[in-house]
């Protein structure tokens, strides 16, 4: 039997809570908790590294390192000492197509963008893609500007975002003409050179605001590759690239079709290496001076403008006239290497070293054979010898035996001071023996007086280098430099007084402020009438004498050297208040070649520049 059903309804079981639910919601919590976590570190980590990022906030916080300028005697660049060779030029120096031309060939919009161009990445993105290649830039004048100051060159997204904020706060900072003048200023131009004004020197030898168009469109086409558009080295790259900066400029208006193609057919006049290939020697010189008083990081950093003594023309003309002794020289003897050279020019009256060109090239050898050689001079310092017998009484009308000598060398071999070609005249005055450079008369003439007042002279006279202690002082055997010697015979052109060599006259700051460079006072070191009287014999060695060669400089006076085996030539001589020193020789002691005296080598490259300097 079945049982009978319920009535009751049947009741459904209690339901359970929803745990998945509760435990999502714990989690969200702890996730969102995480994330404003994250994102507080994240902005205050972005709001650290823009803290950190470099500021400029106006054109006065701009200090970039600006080159030690070097001038010659008439203000001429002729050289510059720094890491980087920048010269500052204001906006309103700058020739008004210079900025334009810069803007059309690197930045054509930025009179209108913010620090950013969009077009102009978009543009060069398509074109990359399109040639396959990273071939453009879609960089604004602003970011490179930022680039260049601001940021490390480091590849990253990192650092491409730091170049957009930045470049962005500065559009809001300065105006377009400051960052403007800041790039034209900064930006690297090839061949050593940063910023237009160094570039214009170093180029076309001439300031930024004397460049016609097309000179300032050759520069507008650098920043893209300076060494791939050198005019010094692609000079059919360089020329095309500056059509392309003309057709910009053409096309924007700037300037008309006619004027961009005259500017073009111009051509380019360059000014070559013109801080080496001629001053490099001088520089150097300079450089070292400067350094006894301003440190390397004053040199390189505060834009000091130097004047000198020197003058450039003649700077032409002493290397030209080197260079043309040295090759007659070295023509004469094909079988050795040809020599080197080094002429010094100074005004006696002042002291100024008017010339200085220390060898041949200097971009091949920056040894100073003017300043930094010491070589035995020969008979060129007979006068120092023949000055200290007149000063301590010696009558030159006195008569000496011009006939071979023999003198005791204690334990050694008796010494036989010989004359050239063993040429001996008897009884001469001492006028006659150094119209002739008799050796031996010089032997016995410094016998006579002492070795040690020939050696007081000399010190007297400038020549600090160490001398011999004994009687072939008389004969040049002890090593002095060329400057040195050449200051001494000043001395007989300037009635007996000195004035000590100098090569630096003042030092402006670039605050304006000027600061004269030291000269020590000039000094009676003979007496006026010794110097006439070896002036005026040294003037019969040029008619008449050893330094024939030399003849045909009005008023010349000199004196030639040369040394055993023709080692070195020599001729220092004076002419209507210059006083100029030739050396010709080899670095290591190898003979210039048979008959190779200083009246045959020296004395033509002497006369050679003195006929032109004087003119």
């Amino acid at each position: 039997m079945s049982t009978p059903a319920s009535n009751q309804p049947e009741q459904s079981p209690e339901p359970r809570p929803f745990r998945g639910w509760v435990l999502n919601q714990h989690h969200l919590t702890k996730l969102l908790l995480a994330v404003a976590g994250t994102l507080t570190l994240l902005i205050g980590m972005a709001l650290s590294w823009f803290s950190s990022l470099p500021d400029i906030r106006s054109i006065n916080d701009y200090h970039p390192q600006v080159a030690t300028l070097i001038l010659d005697r008439h203000h001429e660049a002729i050289d510059a000492i720094g890491r980087e060779f920048r010269l500052l030029i204001a906006y309103d120096e700058l020739p008004p197509l210079l900025p334009k031309a810069f803007v059309a060939a690197e930045d054509s919009r930025f009179w209108e963008h913010e620090g950013l161009d969009g077009w102009s990445i978009a543009r060069a993105a398509f074109n990359n893609l399109r040639s396959g290649r990273r071939s453009q830039g879609g960089s604004t004048i602003t970011q490179q500007v930022t680039r260049a100051l601001l940021l490390s060159r480091e590849k990253s997204y990192t650092r491409k975002l730091a170049e957009a904020i930045l470049s962005y706060r500065l559009e809001h900072l300065l105006s377009k003409e400051e960052i403007l003048t800041i790039y034209l200023n900064e930006i690297y131009l090839g061949e050593g050179a940063y910023g237009v004004e160094a570039a214009a020197r170093t180029y076309f030898g001439k300031h930024a605001r004397e460049l016609n168009l097309g000179e300032v469109a050759l520069l507008a086409g650098l920043p893209q590759s300076p060494s791939n558009y050198s005019p010094l080295r692609q000079p059919k790259a360089a020329r095309a690239r500056q059509r392309y900066v003309l057709n910009r400029m053409a096309e924007d208006g700037i300037v008309d079709d006619e004027t961009a193609r005259q500017a073009f057919d111009q051509g380019l006049q360059l000014a070559g290496n013109w801080r080496k290939s001629i001053n490099g020697y001088f520089g150097a010189h300079v450089r070292a001076q400067l350094r006894t008083v301003y440190s390397d990081e004053d040199l390189y950093q505060k834009g000091l403008t130097v004047t000198t003594t020197v003058d450039s023309r003649l700077q032409e003309l002493a290397a030209k006239a080197v260079q043309a002794g040295v090759t007659r020289v070295g023509m004469r003897h094909l079988d050795t290497p040809p020599p080197q050279g080094a002429l010094v020019t100074i005004n006696g009256k002042t002291g100024h070293i008017l010339t200085m060109i220390g060898g041949t090239d200097f971009t091949e050898n920056q040894f100073n054979r003017a300043v930094q050689a010491n070589r035995q001079p020969g008979s060129a310092f007979k006068p120092v010898v023949y000055a200290a017998a007149l000063e301590q009484g010696v009558n030159p009308a006195t008569l000496y035996n011009d006939a071979p000598i023999t003198l005791d060398s204690g334990n050694k071999p008796p010494w036989q001071p010989h004359n050239f070609m063993h040429k001996y005249r008897g009884s001469i005055s001492l006028g006659e023996a150094l119209v002739q450079s008799s050796n031996v008369i010089a032997v016995r003439l410094l016998q006579q007086i002492g070795v040690d007042p020939a050696s007081r002279m000399a010190k007297k006279m400038g020549i600090n280098a160490p001398l011999a202690d004994n009687l072939t002082l008389a004969l040049g055997t002890s090593p002095v430099s060329l400057a040195q010697l050449t200051a001494a015979y000043t001395i007989f052109a300037n009635q007996g007084v000195y004035q000590p060599p100098v090569a630096i006259i003042q030092i402006r700051e670039q605050n304006g402020s000027i600061r004269s460079w030291p000269k020590p006072a000039g000094r009676q070191v003979i007496s006026a009438h010794t110097a006439a009287w070896i002036q005026e014999t040294l003037r019969q060695v040029v008619q008449r004498g050893t330094g024939q060669n030399a003849s045909g400089v009005p008023g010349a006076a000199g004196k030639t050297g040369t040394t055993d085996n023709n080692i070195d030539a020599w001729f220092i001589g004076s002419a209507q208040g210059l006083t100029t020193g030739v050396w010709i020789g080899h670095d290591r002691d190898t003979t210039l070649g048979n008959g190779e005296t200083g009246g045959r080598a020296a004395a033509p490259a002497w006369k050679h520049f003195m006929l032109q300097a004087l003119r």
